[in-house]
């Protein structure tokens, strides 16, 4: 996506917040009953799309800078976005439970 790290790991943590609000909220507009044979359809589309998303996030441009033979660069970029999306992770937790302790 970009050759900034920080900016691919908030992305990766926007979709997932954004997916797991949708998830978290479809309750009230469906129920299991009415899926039927659709849920797991509709779990492993879901699966598949974050599974390619995370892989565009996280493995596009470092492959790419693999390819153009720069090895170096392509892990530097790969570990500090995924050191970067768990800095990013580990802060949203703590800051979670820190405000559940207070609240």
């Amino acid at each position: 996506m970009s050759k900034n790290p920080f900016i691919n790991a908030l992305l990766a943590n926007g979709y997932i917040s954004i997916l797991v609000t949708i998830i978290f909220n479809s309750p009230r507009f469906i129920t299991d009953n009415e899926l039927g044979m659709m849920a797991p359809v509709i779990f492993l589309s879901v699966f598949v799309f974050s599974a390619a998303t995370m892989g565009y996030l996280f493995v596009y441009k470092p492959f790419l800078l693999l390819l153009e033979g720069k090895q170096a660069e392509a892990t530097k970029l790969f570990l500090t976005t995924v050191l970067s999306f768990a800095c990013i992770t580990v802060t949203v937790v703590l800051v979670y439970f820190l405000l559940s302790t207070f609240l």
